[in-house]
C-alpha cells in the first residue's frame, strides 16, 4: 500500500489522475464495484455504464464533495474519458447524469450553487467607494507601506467588481474557475486590484517556454495561474507602484493559493495588450516576455479567431525550475 498524492491509501496497481479546479485527484484502477443496490444497467449517452464506472463516480462524489456540481462533472469525464470526437469534455451531459444517480440515490451531489456562469458579465454597483479620488503623485517610497488585502468580504467583493467594472478596459466577468482577488491600499486610499484565475487551456508560447508533453500537461497545468485583471485606478500615478505591487503579489499568490485550493502554483502567466500598455512593470518585476499568442481567446475552439487579438505573453517562476518540475510526470 501507498499514500496518494491527496493522502489516501492507494494499491501499488496503477492509479490514474482526474482534473478540478482544486488540482489533480487520484484513483486506482481497480476501484472494486459496489453496486449491487443498482436494480438495472445505467446508461451515459446510449454507452451502458459498467459497475466499476459506476462505483469510480460513487468515490469521486463521496471524497470531494467540496466541489461544485460542474467540477465533478468535469473529473468524471476526465476519468473516464467522456470526450466528445474534437476532444472535448462532456462535461454538461454528465452533469445531468450525475443529478440522474442523486435522483435515484446512487450519489448525493452537493446542493446548486446559485452563481452565474463563468465569463458572463455582470452587474457594475456604483457608489461612492468607487467614485475618483484625489490625484496622488510621487515616488512610491511616499506611500509606503503599501498593503495587499485578498478580497474576502462582501463589501470587498462589491469593491473589487465596482473597481474593475468601471475602470478596466476589459470589465468585469464571473471568472473562470479557481480564482483569487487582492485590493491593494496606501492607508485606508484604495490604489487597484488585481485577480489571478485558472490559466489558458493552451497557450503555444507558454507550450514551448515550459516543453512539457502531452501527459505533463494534463496533469500539471493547474500549477499554472492566470493573472486575468490588473488594474491601477487612473487618478493613481506612483511610480514604479505596479512593479512593487507585483512583487508583492508573488510572495501571496503562493500560499494563499495552497491554503484555499490545497496545490501549490509553480507559475504565474498573464497576456497583455500592447497596443495599450508596454508590459514596462512586468520586466521591472522580473517577469519572462515569451511572444505573442494566435489571438483566438479561451473560448475560440473552432479557430474562427485567429489573428484577431494577439497579445504579449509574460510569465513569472514562483519556485526555482518551474519549468522543470512542470515537466515531470505524475
Amino acid at each position: 500500500m501507498a499514500i496518494g498524492p491527496f493522502g489516501g491509501v492507494v494499491s501499488h496497481t496503477k492509479y490514474f489522475a482526474g482534473h478540478s479546479n482544486r488540482g489533480a485527484i487520484w484513483f486506482t484502477r481497480d476501484t472494486k464495484p459496489e453496486m449491487a443496490d443498482m436494480d438495472k444497467p445505467m446508461a451515459f449517452c446510449g454507452v451502458q455504464v459498467t459497475d466499476a464506472e459506476l462505483q469510480l463516480i460513487r468515490d469521486v462524489v463521496k471524497r470531494y464533495a467540496g466541489l461544485s456540481r460542474m467540477e465533478l462533472a468535469y473529473t468524471v469525464c476526465e476519468l473516464l474519458q467522456w470526450q466528445r470526437s474534437g476532444g472535448g469534455l462532456k462535461a454538461r451531459e454528465c452533469r445531468e447524469f450525475l443529478e440522474l444517480l442523486d435522483s435515484r440515490g446512487v450519489v448525493r451531489l452537493p446542493g446548486k450553487r446559485a452563481t452565474k456562469p463563468v465569463g458572463t458579465p455582470t452587474r457594475v454597483p456604483i457608489s461612492p467607494a468607487g467614485e475618483p479620488g484625489v490625484p496622488l503623485e510621487g515616488k512610491v517610497g511616499a506611500y509606503e507601506p503599501i498593503v495587499l488585502e485578498q478580497v474576502k468580504s462582501k463589501q470587498q467583493r462589491l469593491l473589487f467588481r465596482e473597481l474593475v467594472g468601471r475602470y478596466h478596459y476589459l470589465g468585469y466577468a464571473v471568472p473562470f474557475g479557481a480564482h483569487l482577488r487582492y485590493l491593494f491600499y496606501t492607508g485606508e486610499q484604495v490604489l487597484g486590484c488585481m485577480q489571478f484565475s485558472s490559466p489558458a487551456w493552451r497557450m503555444a508560447a507558454r507550450e514551448h517556454w515550459i516543453g512539457w508533453d502531452e501527459q505533463a500537461r494534463r496533469s500539471n497545468l493547474q500549477r499554472v495561474v492566470n493573472q486575468s485583471r490588473f488594474l491601477i485606478l487612473p487618478w493613481v500615478h506612483i511610480a514604479n507602484l505596479a512593479s512593487v505591487v507585483l512583487s508583492r503579489a508573488h510572495h501571496r499568490l503562493s500560499q494563499d493559493w495552497q491554503e484555499r485550493y490545497g496545490i501549490e502554483p509553480l507559475l504565474v502567466e498573464t497576456l497583455v495588450d500592447e497596443s495599450r500598455y508596454s508590459g514596462h512593470c512586468y520586466r521591472a518585476a522580473n517577469w519572462i516576455s515569451l511572444g505573442q499568442t494566435t489571438g483566438r481567446g479561451r473560448m475560440d475552439k473552432n479557430h474562427e479567431r485567429e489573428g484577431a487579438s494577439p497579445k504579449a505573453v509574460w510569465v513569472y517562476p514562483l519556485v526555482p525550475e518551474a519549468a522543470e518540475r512542470l515537466r515531470r510526470h505524475a
